[in-house]
This record gives structure tokens, C-alpha cells and sequence, in this order.
């Protein structure tokens, strides 16, 4: 389960990891392989995924409120932690970000640690089902949502609306799939063609969508708002949307 980085090394290391046939291919996993390439990756894979990252602190400097808790579940590399503290300017405010894979959680901690900030930062290595979510005001699921089983879904999500404090908002990013079959279909070619403008070859995206097929399950945008309200959010929107990636706001 992981989140997204725009802000890194100077250098980059590019992503080669779908580049040469592979014989048997395995399921997708945040791997040190992975870790290593993530913000080259991500920045090719995700159209608007820079915009999401910004907006996340302008939603911080709204939301976060003093003496509060702010949950990024599936921080990976912690672009969204960062953008999140850049951001806050309350005090007693603590960062608190949980993701599974411990090359993520290495590398976060060390881009975490190279920014000096007063809004203090944990970076847990575990499953984001198990962590208790308290007094928080902002919780941050960037692209990570859509790893968990979707029988497990709401079940987190109503851990996190029990957990936000009254005004508290989620932000959710999620790859989207659309109940219109044609409108579906196009929106999955234009990704495929940003990712060939990005560089990937017919190859790496045959390769690394057949990678994913059993380990990221899209919900429509229909099924977010509706899941969202029925845990209880009085108001659920989807505020950007780029081609079939989207982010929403749910405000408890």
C-alpha cells in the first residue's frame, strides 16, 4: 500500500523495471526494486499527480487544526507528508505516516529527516488496517486505497471517519474505472498514451498493467461518494480529475 513522491534526489533513478521481456510475471510490489525507481515511476504513470501533491498542503493549511493529528496512510517515499508539513502553521500538530513496505519507510524517514520543520513526523512500517486513527483533523490516502482487498475498504474508512475530529477531512486519490464501457475504454488509451509520451514502450505498459491486475481492484466514482456517505461524511466531492485518476475530498 503506497503513496506518491514528486520531491526527491536531484537525480532520479529511472524506471527500467518492465523494460526487457520478463517470462513469469509476478504480481506488483512496493520491492526495493521499486522503492528505487518510485519518483520517476510515478511521475511518468500519473497524469496530474503533481497537482494532487500541492493541493494536499493547501488542504493542510485549511484543515489541520492545533493540538491535532495528521494520519498519510501509504506515505511511500512521504511526498504528501511533506506537501502536508510545508503546510501547517497550528501548534501541537503531529505527522503520522504508516506504510507497509519497508524500503518505502527507509526512504521516507531519510527524506523526512532532511527537511528541518517544527510539525514533528513518525514514519511507522505497518498495515494501515491495524493502526488506531486519533484525533486527527486531516487523514491522506494517496493511491493507496485501491491496494487493500475491497471487502476491506469501508472497514478502514469508517476507522478513519471514527477517528477524524468533528470538520476533519480525507483525502482520497484513487485510480477510477467508469461504469460506461466506451467512456472507460478511452480513458485507460489516453493513460496508456501519456505514459508512451513519458517514454514507456508498448512493452513496459503491456507488462506493468498485467503486473497490477490482481493487486489493484479501481472503484468508479459513483462507488467512492456512495461508500463515503454511507460511512458517514456529510460532504464528499471529487475535486480533480485527470483522464481515469482522480482525487476526492470527504468532509466529516
Amino acid at each position: 500500500m503506497t503513496a506518491l513522491l514528486n520531491i526527491d534526489d536531484n537525480i532520479m533513478a529511472k524506471d527500467t523495471l518492465f523494460s526487457a521481456p520478463i517470462a513469469k510475471l509476478g504480481d506488483f510490489t512496493f520491492d526495493e526494486s521499486v522503492a528505487e525507481v518510485f519518483p520517476d515511476m510515478i511521475q511518468r504513470s500519473i497524469p496530474g499527480y503533481s497537482n494532487i501533491i500541492t493541493a494536499i498542503g493547501m488542504l493542510a493549511s485549511r484543515f489541520v487544526t492545533e493540538n491535532s493529528n495528521v494520519y498519510d496512510l501509504g506515505c511511500s517515499r512521504g511526498a504528501a507528508t511533506l506537501s502536508a508539513r510545508r503546510n501547517i502553521d497550528k501548534s501541537g500538530v503531529k505527522i503520522i505516516g504508516i506504510d507497509n513496505s519497508q524500503p518505502m519507510v527507509e526512504r521516507c524517514r531519510q527524506h523526512i529527516n532532511a527537511y528541518q520543520s517544527i510539525v514533528p513526523v513518525e514514519i511507522l512500517c505497518d498495515d494501515i488496517r491495524q493502526v488506531e486513527i486519533q484525533n486527527a483533523s486531516m487523514v491522506i490516502l494517496n493511491f493507496t486505497l485501491q491496494f487493500l482487498p475491497p471487502e476491506d475498504r469501508k472497514t478502514l474508512l469508517e476507522k478513519i471517519y471514527h477517528g477524524l475530529n468533528p470538520n476533519g477531512v480525507l483525502v482520497l486519490s484513487e485510480k477510477l474505472h467508469f461504469e460506461d464501457e466506451r467512456v472507460d475504454e478511452l480513458l485507460i488509451d489516453l493513460h496508456h498514451e501519456f505514459k508512451r509520451a513519458n517514454g514507456y514502450s508498448e512493452l513496459e505498459v503491456s507488462q506493468k498493467r498485467t503486473a497490477l491486475e490482481n493487486v489493484m481492484r479501481t472503484d468508479s466514482i459513483t462507488t467512492h461518494k456512495s461508500r463515503l456517505a454511507n460511512v458517514g461524511f456529510k460532504q464528499v466531492e471529487l475535486w480533480f480529475q485527470c483522464f481515469n485518476f482522480g482525487s476526492m475530498i470527504a468532509v466529516k
